[in-house]
Parts: C-alpha cells; structure tokens; sequence
C-alpha cells in the first residue's frame, strides 16, 4: 500500500520532514523540487541521513566484491554521451571470447567475489546462442557467483535481433528474459536509465528504447522473480525537474510491482544509484557548458516538467548547452533520492564518477551502500573517470565515515561484518602501499591490484 501524500503540508517545516524521515509521509514532486532548490545542503544531508538510518541502523555501511564486465564495445545505438562504444570496424573494437570471460570471473572469485555484474555494448552479431551458453557455462564453472547483467537496452535489442517469438513486445520480453533467466541469469542491473523524459533521452540515447520501454522490462523481470536496479545518469542538458520526474516514474512502477507480485515471490528494485554525466572523450561532452552566472535560466531548467511533458522547441538551446553536476550538486541529487524514493531499500554512492572523498561525504547524504570495489571497468573509464579501491579502502573509507563495513551480497544480505581486527581495512599496516592505480583493462592478468592501463585486446 502507498504512502499518503500532503501536496499542501509546508516541506521546509521539521515536522513535516520528520514524518518523511519515519515514512509515514511520501514527498510529492513538487515538495521534492522545494527541498532541492530552497533547503541548504548541510541541511538536506542530515534530514537524508536520518531517513537513511532509519533503515538502516546507526552502525552498518556494506559494500560487494563483485566486478565488472563489459563483454563487448560494439554497439547499435549512438548515444552522445558514451565514450566507450564502436561500430565494429574499429582498431578497439572488440568482444570478449568464452575463455577471457571466464578468467575475469575466476579473478573475482579469488579475491572473495561473490557476483558479477556483466553489461555491454547492443552486439548485433551475437545470436542468442552466445548468451545462452555463455549463462550456462559460467553457472557450471561458478554456481557460487550471482549473475548480475544485461540492462533493458541490451534486452530490447536480443528482442529485436533474435526475431523473437510472440504477439506483443510483453510477450517478447517476457520470452527472452524467461531463455536468460532458466540459463543462468539471476537480477538484471539498471544501466541504460540515463534520463527518462522523452525530450532529452531522443536527444541523448539515440538508438535506444524509450522510458516506458526500460520499465516494461523491469516489471517483467520483477514478474519472473527477478530483483533489479534503477539507476540515473545527470548533470548535462536536463532540468532539475527531470530528475525528479525520472525518480518519480521509478517510485510509480515500483509500487506497481510490490503491488502485484510482492507477495508471489516477485522481485523488485532493490537500488537507486545515481551518478553525474562524464564528459571527457564523449560527443556531448564537446556542447558548450552553461555558464551559471548568467541570468537566464539553463535551457534544461526552461524545458523540463515535472510530469515529464516538456518539448525541445521551448527554448531555442536545448541539447546545445550543458550544464556539468559538481560535487553540491550530486550529494544534493542523492539526497533527495533518499527522501523520495521512499519504497527502495538502497541508495548507492557513485564514488566511481565522485572518487573516494564525494563517496565516502555520500554516507552522510542518504547512502547506505559504496558499491563494490573496482578492479576493471570500461565504460565511465572511457570518459577519463579511473578510480579504483580495493576491499581493504572501500572498509577504510565507510570505517572513517564513523561506520562498520560489511560486506553483502546481491539481495543485501550480510555476508561479513568486519568488526574485527581481521578486517581488511585493519590488516594494512602501510597504506602508502595502497595509492591508487588506473584501471586494469582487458590484457592485464594480475586481479590482486590496480595496473597501469593498458590497451584494449581486440576481438577476444
């Protein structure tokens, strides 16, 4: 059953904020709006931090060892602000054969690795076959690690691809994800959110599925029983109101899902993790920054709606202007996603795109959970983002936030609280010796630390 709502109720009075902090009050959008623009951010921070302690004590901060791998660079859609995809016709172009996959999962499973979470670029020349063994073979090799992958873009296209079976796009998605699921697939993560109003995801992900699309998917997989993430990319040509509008279609349909299949054995999702756009190496990155000084509003601001219904002919600049997410204004998105989203369990903190410090200040703006250490990535990689922590930092930046680290799995369970003198944090006596490194590409063969980068392996 749905939280009420007081569209009337004063959001800046304490009392009011203090029954959405108990959740016995749901934040419409526009007191959401209020609470974003007119509440100061040392302010928003703790009221986002009550709700998140809440539920989830006062003491435990948790973390996953898991890795990720992006089996493939090629890709059909054109979005502007990606930096990692290829045509195929590229020197760096590549996909990753059985045998490479297979030796990450093993590098991850030495380490302590209990998931993977595997995503990659829409691979035309992949049949379903691929996906299929590829599935099996890992839950033969590993039945210990969770399958984490293939966000709703990439489902969208295996329909499309695949000339899949089946009288509606339901009964298609509901096809593949059911071949996907009986092969090994355990939760589907939310890649591919990005924004979902319509006037700036045609402008930013052309060639991939609409907002109703990327949720259809989702409430599919919940049906099925699988658990799933929402995630949110900003800070380039959006409003302010299309964020919120984006976290408010993500409560709706999760709603729908608790509703109808919450009691069956039904999934959900289980997260919201948000991060700001990368510009580097990316086409949209190249548009000209907005210059906040100015005093016009940001052509975003001009054509977001809270509903999601604006147009790009509202103002003349749209999608030719950007306007970068610093540090205020991500801790203060995350914030509000603590207090809004009040049927999601987890908010993550992006310490990947942050670095550690924005991440670890995140654990005091709503977030419960850093995420999992970073021994490869490609994608955010690609745009000039490379922090990598291992599991002795990640413990060491929750303990210095004043918290417990504890590792969990992929439904948020517990597997270790490190509260010990055996954790990883306090088994560093020299933490000189743990500077941080680029991101290991797809060469490198040593999984105990972070490497120079090197370059990509073609064709693998």
């Amino acid at each position: 059953m749905a939280i009420s709502t007081a569209p009337t109720a004063e959001i800046l009075d304490s009392t009011i904020l203090q029954d959405v902090v108990d959740g016995n009050l749901r934040l419409t959008s526009e007191q959401a709006m209020c609470l974003y623009h007119e509440m100061p951010l040392p302010e928003l921070g703790r009221w986002a931090d009550k709700r998140c302690r809440t539920l989830h004590g006062d003491f435990i901060r948790t973390y996953i060892v898991d890795r990720n791998i992006n089996y493939t660079n090629i890709c059909t859609a054109k979005c502007t602000f990606c930096a990692f995809r290829r045509d195929g016709h590229e020197d760096d172009a590549y996909t990753l054969n059985y045998d490479v996959l297979l030796q990450k999962v093993q590098e991850i499973v030495d380490i302590g690795g209990t998931q993977i979470l595997m995503q990659g670029g829409m691979n035309p020349e992949l049949p379903l076959e691929w996906y299929i063994d590829l599935l099996q073979l890992l839950g033969e090799k590993f039945p210990q690690v969770h399958v984490h992958a293939f966000s709703p873009p990439e489902i969208i296209e295996f329909v499309h691809f695949f000339n899949t079976p089946g009288n509606s796009l339901e009964e298609q998605i509901r096809w593949v994800l059911t071949k996907l699921q009986e092969a090994g697939l355990k939760s589907i993560p939310g890649g591919g959110g990005e924004i979902f109003a319509h006037a700036v995801r045609e402008k930013i992900g052309l060639g991939k599925c609409n907002a109703e699309v990327w949720l259809t998917v989702m409430r599919i997989a919940h049906e099925l029983g699988m658990n799933t993430s929402a995630t949110m990319m900003f800070g380039h040509i959006e409003g302010i109101a299309d964020r919120i509008h984006h976290m408010d279609l993500v409560r709706t349909w999760q709603d729908r899902s608790i509703e109808d299949f919450g009691l069956n054995g039904g999934g959900r999702y289980k997260a919201f993790i948000s991060w700001p756009f990368q510009p580097d190496n990316s086409p949209l990155g190249r548009v000209k920054e907005w210059n906040t000084s100015e005093a016009e509003p940001f052509p975003g601001d001009v054509v977001a709606k809270l509903d999601g219904t604006g147009v790009k002919s509202e103002h003349p600049e749209f999608g030719r202007r950007i306007c970068l997410a610093g540090s205020s204004s991500y801790l203060r998105t995350q914030a509000i996603s603590r207090l809004f989203l009040d049927n999601i369990y987890s908010i993550g903190s992006s310490w990947v795109t942050m670095g550690p410090a924005i991440g670890q200040t995140a654990l005091f703006y709503g977030a419960n959970d850093l995420g999992s250490v970073m021994l490869e990535e490609n994608v955010v990689s690609a745009a000039g983002t490379t922090w990598c922590l291992n599991e002795a930092k990640l413990c060491h930046m929750i303990r210095g936030a004043g918290f417990t680290p504890a590792k969990r799995d992929n439904k948020y369970d517990l597997l270790q609280i490190h509260d010990g003198e055996n954790a990883p944090d306090k088994m560093v006596t020299d933490w000189s010796s743990q500077e941080q490194g680029a991101l290991i590409a797809h060469t490198s063969s040593n999984n105990t630390a972070c490497n120079n980068s090197v370059p990509l392996t073609i064709n693998q």
